[in-house]
């Protein structure tokens, strides 16, 4: 609980504070409105942080986000990388990902999403 005493004030909220409230408030089992309550805000402020989110303007330097990319579908015949029997996955389905700096990541399919943020970001890194 915070008590304001004289003059009434505006919070001031970091893009990394509105983004965990968000986060937290659209967990699975969630409630917005107890997230709300707990941080004493009202959810009309959670759910316009959400937009801002989602829009762009609400970005964090702490969290990486990666944006969508458009997908070509190509066949391995034309040469390029290495050939597919020397890379193993459990499904048998490689993905590649070709990144900035004519980088490409090859990847298994059934890697999680969390994981293939993490080498994309550390391939865009190095």
């Amino acid at each position: 609980m915070e008590i304001l005493t004289g003059v009434e004030r505006r919070r001031r909220w970091s893009s990394e504070e509105k983004l965990q409230i968000v986060h937290e408030a659209f967990a699975p089992g969630s409630s917005v409105g107890t997230v709300a309550r707990r941080h004493d805000i009202c959810r009309s402020q959670i759910y316009q942080w959400r937009r801002e989110f989602r829009s762009g303007r609400l970005r964090s330097k702490s969290l990486a986000v990666v944006d969508f990319l458009p997908v070509e579908v190509c066949d391995e015949e034309d040469g390029a990388g290495p050939p597919v029997d020397t890379l193993s996955s459990s499904s048998g389905v490689l993905i590649s990902i070709e990144l900035r700096h004519e980088r490409t990541l090859r990847i298994p399919s059934d890697l999680a999403c969390d994981q293939i943020r993490r080498l994309i970001v550390a391939v865009e890194a190095a």
